[in-house]
């Protein structure tokens, strides 16, 4: 089974937040979802970024690929993306 690390867009209009996921290929992204792994919320003056690590470390440990936008908000928040999901 293939997966990916990205972002799912929630909240109301002009007051975005997005939760961080790991969803199988095939899905779309707006209902059935793998796990939650954490959220981003973008708004405020010191944005908000939650990830639980563990799990994240997990998901990338059975070959999950993160979006570019995963891979730059989880080295923001100083977790290590091993080399291998670099694609």
């Amino acid at each position: 089974m293939a997966a990916t690390i990205r972002l799912v867009r929630r909240g109301k209009r002009n007051r975005p937040f997005f939760r961080i996921v790991a969803i199988s290929k095939e899905k779309d992204g707006k209902g059935n979802v793998l796990e939650i792994l954490g959220h981003y919320d973008p708004l405020p003056e010191n944005k908000v970024i939650e990830v639980k690590e563990d799990r994240l470390q997990y998901w990338f440990s059975v070959g999950a690929i993160p979006s570019a936008t995963v891979k730059s908000l989880v080295k923001k928040k100083g977790i290590l993306v091993p080399p291998n999901v670099d694609k």
